[in-house]
């Protein structure tokens, strides 16, 4: 790395947020500088919850800042959606110390974006130098490992290269196929898969829910204290604790403006229900969602159907509706695979989990196969 100089930030205000941006570009708003602030400002992501950050920062022979990544020195695995558990007990049972680890991720985020952020005039290998980087910073703060979640492909298949041990994970994603409207998409899909959306639809607009989609400054304070009641619930409901902050959701909209996008229910006059979007350049991602009350399909027309008729009235390529949910393929959201690196330092452990890896992604590329025989579109006869 010979001429390169790689410095660590505790904090993402130490780097010029026009800076920063110039590196992570405007497609995904989850690496920008205003969402990662956010996460830091309102105490979501901080050494008191376990993310102590170490955002790294990468300039050329010039002095010139070229790349970065979000980064944060980890004592758990919580917050991740990419599980290595197994990992830090088998290496502990060992004699080992698996933490801390170097995470480089959005937190609290399942949303696949670039994690190597690079202006885009940097030099070729610029990618590759910064996991070295990262590599280099393991060495020399004694971490066990570092971990690049939710990556791009290329980002995948260039550590990949160096090295870096590779992991394949599934979502569930829409597809814009050129529609007009959402009659267009249900024609796409199999009769039975096209009645079925139908009467969901049906029943959820029958219960005398008025739905809204607010964005940036129209959504009020009592509208995300309303919102951070449901996060708060279905947080209870599944984990028990939650991550995010009522500060941080403030801040959202704040600093991020008309790219937040709020999806509310509304029964006698209040807020029941809302699903919490953020727009990228060409996706629109689904991220939180609750509700107060039980309301028939409520859950999917609010998260799944009115996020595609958003995605079709703007012109969007897909929506991305978070992790995990076999469910989503018979409404349109067909499996995508994920992708992580990970950068082990103890050889037995890297030996270890770089077999269990190999047996795991022929598993998971098998599972994309049976899945994608569930698909709900309609096949086309020749």
């Amino acid at each position: 790395m010979s001429g390169w100089t790689v410095s660590l930030h505790d904090r993402i205000a130490d780097i010029p947020a026009q800076e920063w941006d110039a590196c992570a570009g405007e497609g995904n708003p989850f690496v920008s500088h205003a969402f990662l602030s956010a996460v830091e400002d309102s105490g979501s992501a901080t050494p008191s919850t376990g993310w102590l950050p170490r955002h790294v920062a990468l300039n050329d022979e010039s002095g010139r800042l070229v790349a970065v990544a979000p980064a944060y020195l980890k004592a758990h695995s919580y917050g991740e959606y990419v599980f290595d558990h197994g990992w830090a007990r088998a290496f502990e049972a060992a004699g080992g110390s698996y933490y801390p680890k170097l995470q480089v991720a959005v937190p609290f985020s399942p949303v696949p974006g670039p994690r190597l952020l690079a202006k885009p005039d940097a030099l070729e290998g610029t990618l590759s130098v910064l996991g070295q980087a990262l590599a280099q910073v393991c060495g020399e703060m004694d971490l066990s490992s570092a971990h690049v979640t939710f990556c791009t492909e290329a980002e995948y298949e260039r550590l990949g290269q160096d090295g870096w041990l590779q992991r394949l994970g599934l979502q569930y994603h829409w597809h814009n196929r050129g529609y007009q409207d959402f009659e267009g998409f249900l024609e796409a899909l199999s009769s039975r898969k096209r009645k079925a959306i139908r009467r969901e639809r049906r029943d959820a607009n029958a219960c005398g829910l008025v739905f809204r989609t607010v964005r940036g400054s129209e959504i009020t304070e009592a509208l995300w204290d309303a919102f951070f009641v449901f996060y708060q619930s279905t947080v209870d409901k599944k984990w028990g604790s939650a991550y995010l902050t009522r500060a941080f959701f403030s801040l959202l909209s704040e600093r991020l403006g008309d790219r937040v996008v709020l999806m509310i229910a509304e029964h006698e006059g209040q807020p029941v229900a809302g699903a919490l979007n953020l727009l990228g350049a060409d996706t629109l991602y689904g991220r939180n969602w609750g509700c107060v009350g039980e309301w028939p399909f409520l859950h999917f027309e609010l998260c799944y159907y009115r996020a595609i008729e958003f995605a079709i009235e703007n012109g969007l390529s897909r929506v991305e509706a978070g992790a995990q949910g076999e469910h989503k393929i018979q409404r349109g959201y067909v499996p995508s695979l994920t992708y992580s690196v990970h950068h082990i330092q103890h050889t037995g452990l890297r030996h270890a989990v770089s077999e269990f890896l190999e047996i795991e992604r022929a598993g998971m590329l098998n599972e994309m196969v049976t899945l994608g025989e569930l698909s709900p579109y309609r096949v086309e006869k020749t």
